[in-house]
């Protein structure tokens, strides 16, 4: 497929926020596209290069853009400064390059979207001596070929920063609109489905979707749906080495409720302040996952050396969290001590004997080549049981209980808070493993009023010792892909370089993600997941959430966790009932 083709479909994409609209606008390329061409309109429709836990990353910054497009429109770096300051967009401003160099040139070449995305791929092999130029070289050559349209969208997609707004859930969406209405015609333009066709529709979602947490390849899932249909997908099984989506707890307020949901007796654990961490092992070789599928092996040789001392088999699969704990005290940490480790990669050994790791095995998932999430809870513990050699301070089994005796339950969960864990988790025994889904089996119990996970959405530069510096914050809740806005935060980060994220720091990590700036303030996309607490959640017209956050104050990072999982609306609204006794 010629990438001028699909820049089209960017163009309706972006001229409408509507979610049914963009998954129909998708639905109607994939169905134009060729079984060949597929995996690449996937991964460029949604603005990204690899799947989520590829460790390959492109490289190239702002300043990068700006050489190769003064290279492939013969424009002087100041001018397209200059342009930048007013656009404050680079799609936009090599749109504009191009426009003006076409109208003294017309040799181009076509460009296919194969050849865009093996360009852009390309420059994250590039290292070592003349890499820049190499890198520049191939960004020109693309930016050389494309029209005016094309240049605005690779540009993007390179710093990524498309900003048509298709999420993985519209992409998935998408997929089976597409599927469905080739085999059988069923077409959703306003998403009005008769029962029979919506029982057809939600059983191809969630193929779709199994299928998608197995592999976490969107591109290899569209492919075997185009190749083979809904029985292509039954090939996709959890493999060691590829990480799969975490399942995920729901939240519950009471013991009571969690009985309701997962029946008794139920199986309570300790819920730790630490991160998720996937273990995967295949021989001697060992790979670390977080929640967020990033591989963090190296910045943990601690949890390597523990699993290959202490736990049996040549190949598994295990879900754990990974809990700091002071060296000499050898109490538990909360996780913004932790997570320091997570992104570091320099000084990994003295950071190990600094916060050194407990790590909790909780669940297996693979074991002896063999898929283990569609057996019961109460088989994987008792795998469990007999492959973990518990060592204190190294690795254990989460501790657990199996009742439905309140009173053993209360002082169970009264143990956990005491020992500064989170809360307790609660599980239906007879559970399977769901990969990435809210779908129950799991629930969590924290107190309330505790803390909110959200996205920073947007900031304010600072004045004074802060100018250059974002000084406050504007936070997001998540509302399907959207993020609200419900307040904005000052504090809790620290002005000195010492124990603390500083606002430098964070305005270091925000500005890569930059959409637009407006005065002293600017959008941001929503990437960077923070932990907050708050005095109160108060109704406000001020923000799009429709509720304010009241004294919210900095708490941590969430590196283990992605937007995705931030606190939702649902989640403040059912906060500010329970405030004002409304349940």
């Amino acid at each position: 497929m010629e990438y001028l083709k699909l820049t089209e479909f960017y163009e309706k994409l972006e001229s409408t926020q509507k979610r049914l609209e963009k998954t129909s606008i998708i639905a109607e390329l994939l169905m134009s596209a060729s079984a060949e061409d597929l995996e690449y309109i996937v991964f460029l429709a949604r603005g990204i290069i690899f799947p989520p836990w590829d460790e390959r990353k492109i490289g190239v910054s702002s300043q990068l853009i700006m050489k190769a497009l003064s290279l492939a429109v013969g424009a002087s770096k100041e001018q397209i400064v200059e342009l930048w300051k007013k656009k404050g967009d680079l799609g936009e401003i090599a749109a504009h390059l191009v426009k003006e160099k076409r109208q003294t040139t017309l040799t181009s070449k076509r460009l296919t979207i194969k050849k865009v995305l093996d360009n852009i791929r390309d420059l994250s092999k590039l290292e070592g001596s003349g890499t820049v130029d190499r890198k520049v070289s191939l960004m020109s050559e693309l930016l050389t070929s494309a029209s005016p349209i094309e240049a605005k969208y690779i540009v993007r997609t390179i710093l990524e920063q498309l900003r048509i707004g298709v999420a993985e859930g519209t992409m998935r969406d998408a997929l089976v609109w597409a599927y469905l209405e080739k085999e059988s015609g069923m077409h959703y333009i306003k998403g009005e489905l008769s029962v029979e066709n919506r029982e057809k529709y939600n059983a191809c979602i969630d193929a779709v979707q199994n299928a998608y947490d197995l592999c976490n390849d969107l591109g290899l899932v569209a492919e075997a749906l185009k190749k083979n249909g809904l029985n292509g997908l039954k090939h996709f099984s959890v493999r060691v080495g590829t990480p799969i989506n975490s399942m995920l707890a729901i939240k519950t307020d009471t013991i009571e409720e969690a009985f309701e949901a997962l029946g008794k007796p139920a199986q309570f654990e300790f819920k730790y302040d630490g991160f998720r961490v996937s273990v995967h092992k295949d021989g001697n070789n060992i790979t670390l996952f977080t929640r967020r599928l990033e591989n963090v092996t190296k910045q943990f040789p601690d949890i390597v050396e523990a699993v290959k001392k202490h736990v049996k088999g040549k190949s598994f699969i295990l879900d754990t969290e990974a809990v700091g704990y002071d060296y000499k005290t050898k109490k538990y940490l909360p996780f913004q001590n932790v997570s320091q480790r997570i992104k570091r990669k320099y000084s990994i050994e003295r950071l190990v004997k600094e916060i050194p790791i407990e790590v909790n095995v909780f669940d297996i998932m693979y074991y002896k080549g063999k898929s283990l999430i569609n057996e019961p809870l109460s088989a994987r513990t008792k795998i469990l049981d007999k492959i973990i050699k518990e060592k204190p301070l190294e690795i254990v089994l989460s501790k657990r209980l199996v009742t439905d005796d309140k009173k053993k339950i209360d002082k169970f969960y009264k143990e956990s808070l005491k020992k500064a864990h989170e809360g307790l988790m609660i599980k239906n025994i007879k559970s399977n493993y769901n990969p990435g889904r809210y779908v129950g089996g799991w629930m969590k119990l924290k107190p309330i009023l505790d803390s909110l996970d959200l996205v920073i959405i947007g900031a304010e530069y600072g004045t004074g010792r802060r100018a250059g510096s974002f000084s406050s914050f504007i936070l997001g809740c998540k509302s399907g892909d959207q993020f609200l806005s419900c307040g904005m935060m000052g504090t809790g980060i620290k002005e000195i370089k010492g124990k603390g994220v500083t606002f430098k720091e964070l305005t270091a990590l925000l500005k890569p993600y930059m959409i637009k700036a407006a005065g002293r303030i600017v959008r941001i996309k929503p990437k960077i997941v923070i932990e907050i607490t708050y005095g109160e959640i108060q109704k406000s017209p001020t923000y799009e959430s429709g509720f304010a956050l009241r004294f919210p104050r900095f708490k941590t990072i969430r590196e283990d966790k992605s937007p995705q999982e931030a606190n939702s609306l649902e989640d403040i609204k059912k906060i500010f009932d329970k405030q004002h006794g409304k349940e």
